[in-house]
Formats: structure tokens, sequence, C-alpha cells
């Protein structure tokens, strides 16, 4: 069963590389985005690259406040929540210097939360269809299920390289405790349903192609899978317009590779 009515959906982190895929396709199904990003023009431009000519069809469908969320109010993020069917979130660290060791440390952690409670206090505002707004946090397939047990035990040796990472590397941490915020502090019982997709290792690809998902990661930590950022950005907007696929992924944390590789099994 396919949702057919235009939605709603705030896109926070839309002048990512994942964020702008994940926008483009909303508006080429007809959808309404409201998207936060940093630059207004940056984002209208790599929209531009990707659908051309046609970025003028879509004005009225897209709505852009440029700011960065963490600098917004309490009040003005309810106002971008509000009347939304679905949030998504793509927002990741700039991999230089600065983005992964300078401020904010807790980004991707800091903005769920926020975000989760503006949610929360505007819940009149959704349409009364019965169904709860849906919320996409984006991760990653070397951010363990926050039980403990729904993933196979890693090997040794990258347990010990996560470990590293996790000591080194505080964007890493940043997505593990974004997580367990989601997992254990939000849980079930709220206005909103949720689901934590976990790439496996990104590419850019120009076209969509087929996407498999997974309950829990396959293959090595590094380099035997990889899915693409646009199939990334089909799978979200495949969760929010299916409703059969939602049910199939909500409260869970699924992970997602290119269709035509083959899995590589871990040991």
């Amino acid at each position: 069963m396919s949702t057919s009515s235009s939605l709603t959906v705030l896109v926070v982190g839309a002048t990512g590389a994942t964020g702008r895929h994940v926008v483009s396709q909303l508006l080429q199904k007809q959808h309404n985005v409201r998207a936060i990003a940093r630059s207004k023009d940056r984002l209208l431009s790599s929209l531009g690259d990707i659908l051309g000519q046609d970025m003028e069809n879509f004005a009225s469908q897209l709505q852009i406040t440029e700011a960065a969320i963490l600098d917004l109010s309490d009040d003005d993020l309810q106002k971008q929540v509000e009347g939304c069917d679905a949030v998504v979130q793509t927002l990741g660290h700039n991999m230089t210097f600065k983005g992964m060791y300078g401020k904010p440390r807790k980004l991707v952690t800091d903005s769920i939360r926020r975000l989760a409670n503006a949610i929360e206090a505007t819940e009149s505002s959704r349409p009364t269809d019965g169904k709860k707004a849906r919320v996409i946090l984006m991760g990653s397939d070397g951010v363990t299920h926050p039980d403990g047990t729904t993933d196979d035990k890693r090997p040794l040796s990258e347990r010990v390289v996560l470990s590293i990472i996790r000591a080194l590397v505080p964007p890493h941490r940043d997505n593990e405790a974004a997580a367990k915020y989601i997992y254990t502090d939000i849980g079930t019982d709220k206005s909103f349903e949720w689901t934590v997709v976990r790439p496996t290792d990104l590419v850019d690809a120009e076209n969509i192609s087929k996407y498999v998902t997974h309950e829990k990661p396959k293959g090595g930590l590094f380099g035997d899978n990889t899915v693409s950022r646009i199939n990334v950005a089909q799978l979200f907007v495949d969760l929010l317009t299916s409703d059969d696929l939602w049910q199939t992924w909500v409260y869970k944390f699924p992970v997602v590779h290119n269709a035509e590789e083959t899995v590589v099994s871990s040991k």
C-alpha cells in the first residue's frame, strides 16, 4: 500500500551529498519540501545540477530556511515541523579537521533530540488521519544496534578498529549517541514513529538503481559492499510513501546496499 496524497517533509541536512537527492526525489514525486540549509544558494545550485531546467517547476513546492539547525530557537524549530508528515535528518559532520574536532561535537545527537521535542510539541498540528509522523535518521553500518544483540558480533580486528575510531573521531561517537538516544530515550511511545537507516560504504552515482535492505550489517566493516547516495535517498522516499515498507522497518535499524553487489558474509 502506498501513500497517494502529497506529503510535507522537513529535510535537515539538505545540502549534503545524500540530502540533496532526498529533496530532489521528493520534489519530483510532487511532495512539498521544507529544507533547513546553511546556504540557500548552495542548495539551489546543487538541486539545479540534478533537476536541470525542471528546477523552476518545483519552486512552489520548496521552502528553504537558511540556518544551522542548532542556531534555531525552539519556537522557530517548532514552526519548521508544524504540519509536517515526516522529518528526514541526513546531517553529518564535514570531514575536515574543523568539522571533525570543532564545535558542535554532538551535531547529530543534539539535532535529533531538538527535532523530537519539536515534533512532540506540535503534535496537534498534524493531519488527523490516524497516522503518526515519520522520522528517518541517517546513520551508518559502522554504528552497532544499540541493544547490543541484534547485530552479529564483529571480528576482533574490526572491534579494535571501531574502538580506535570511537576514541579518535568525534563524529562516530556522535552517530552512536544519536542512535542510542532515538532507541533508548525516544523508544516507541511518542507521537511519531522512526527508523534509523544505516548505509554501508557510500559512493556517488548519477542514476537510481536497485537496492537491498538487511536487518543487520553484512560483510566486513570496510570495502565489502557499497551503496550509492542516490539509492539511499530512494529508500528514504520509499519509506515515506509506502506504508508496507514503513511497517517493515519502523523502530528498526535497516542496513542498505546496492542490489547488484554480492554481499559478503561476516565470519
